[in-house]
């Protein structure tokens, strides 16, 4: 019987994990959100190898229209999203994530690729005033026209200006390919003051490119110091994501990692402890009875043969 109740309680508390109620926390969706002059596909390497290490990946449109107008679209596609989020922003889109991702109790971490990081009452103009680059004399102004009589003012980038100022990291050719399917940001985007700044209460993540001309990098390390951000720099123009595609999944990786060891494990009734306990206990009990029951027919058989 002893023998029997050891095994048991061997048995009981070696049981696998999965055996106690606990369960795996799933793997955060990655949302990765462009800046102003570029597309969703500027994502494009960052996503295929973020999707090889099993994450879901969503790299929607970013509407380029103006903060407010973008942000709430982002939230949006947040909204459809279940489980935790993993957001990033590359450029103009640190902005909109930083206004989307408030009060989203789903977005467990932020990433900020060479991106803008604006405060409560600043703007990509105020920050750019603060910290010139050579974009202020690389864009031009096109006027535009929308349905039910809006107009306003699109920025693009001087197509002699995308290789040395947005895309030096990258071969010429690539680079003016940029420029000829450039996506142009409404002036709005930057002019707009940001309300909230998702940055304050939210852990992030930042990557600074050394050799940026469209933000400096000076701005970049100073948005990531003012947030507490866990920081990288590397080598790179504006074009991160395109032209070190590697460097900066790394980095979306190390926040994804976080925001999973975050969550708590999912039990089923009491902690581990208890449940392995009362694994035990129902391993010894269920000893005992097989041994009960084995004194029973012995004793059984001792009287056969005394009679």
């Amino acid at each position: 019987m002893a023998a029997g109740c050891a095994m048991a309680l061997c048995t009981a508390v070696s049981a696998p994990s999965a055996a106690d109620g606990g369960t795996t926390a799933a793997k955060p969706t990655i949302v990765l959100v462009h800046g102003a002059f570029a597309d969703a596909s500027s994502w494009n390497g960052v996503a295929e190898r973020l999707e090889r290490r099993g994450y879901t990946v969503m790299a929607p449109a970013n509407p380029l229209r103006g903060l407010y107008s973008d942000a709430t679209y982002i939230a949006s596609v947040l909204d459809s999203i279940k489980g935790p989020i993993v957001l990033a922003g590359h450029s103009y889109g640190g902005a909109v994530i930083s206004t989307a991702a408030a009060g989203n109790p789903k977005v467990k971490s932020l990433v900020y690729v060479s991106a803008l990081m604006p405060d409560v009452g600043e703007s990509g103009m105020s920050l750019g005033a603060r910290f010139p680059s050579e974009l202020g004399t690389a864009t031009k102004s096109v006027p535009y026209r929308a349905g039910g009589g809006v107009s306003g003012t699109d920025l693009y980038v001087k197509r002699d200006k995308v290789h040395p100022v947005f895309a030096a990291c990258l071969p010429e050719g690539q680079a003016n390919l940029l420029g000829v399917t450039q996506r142009p940001a409404a002036t709005t985007a930057f002019s707009e003051k940001a309300r909230v700044a998702a940055w304050k209460t939210i852990p992030s993540w930042a990557l600074v490119g050394r050799q940026d001309r469209t933000i400096t990098p000076d701005q970049e390390r100073f948005e990531a110091k003012r947030a507490h951000s866990h920081t990288v720099e590397i080598n790179s123009c504006h074009v991160a994501l395109i032209a070190r595609p590697d460097a900066v999944s790394d980095l979306v990786l190390q926040a994804a990692r976080a925001a999973e060891s975050a969550r708590p494990t999912l039990a089923g009734t009491g902690s581990t402890h208890d449940t392995q306990a009362e694994a035990a206990l129902t391993g010894i009990a269920a000893a005992s009875l097989i041994a009960g029951a084995g004194a029973v027919l012995l004793g059984r058989r001792l009287r056969r043969r005394a009679h």
